[in-house]
C-alpha cells in the first residue's frame, strides 16, 4: 500500500466520497487523467475513459515532483 488504506490499482469506484478533477486542457473526447485528494492527503489518479477502473495512489511529494517535472518540460517528448 502506498498511503493509508488505499492500494495502488484498487478500483477507483471503491474510493467513496472523493471529488475527481481534470485539467481544463482535457481532450473533448474524454481522454484525460483525473485526480482526487483522498482523506489521508494522498492523491489518486485515474483514466477518465475508465472511471471504475484502477486508481493509482501517490503521496503529495510524488505528485509535486511530477508536476514540477511537467512544468520543466521533462515529459514533452511524450506528448
Amino acid at each position: 500500500m502506498r498511503s493509508g488504506h488505499h492500494e495502488n490499482g484498487m478500483s477507483a469506484a471503491a474510493l467513496h466520497g472523493v471529488t475527481w478533477r481534470k485539467s481544463g486542457r482535457s481532450n473533448a473526447n474524454g481522454e484525460c487523467v483525473e485526480l482526487a485528494e483522498l482523506p489521508d492527503g494522498a492523491i489518486a489518479v485515474r483514466n477518465s475513459r475508465f472511471p471504475e477502473g484502477p486508481a493509482l495512489v501517490y503521496t503529495r511529494a510524488e505528485i509535486a515532483a511530477f508536476v514540477a517535472g511537467a512544468k520543466d518540460g521533462d515529459f514533452d517528448d511524450l506528448a
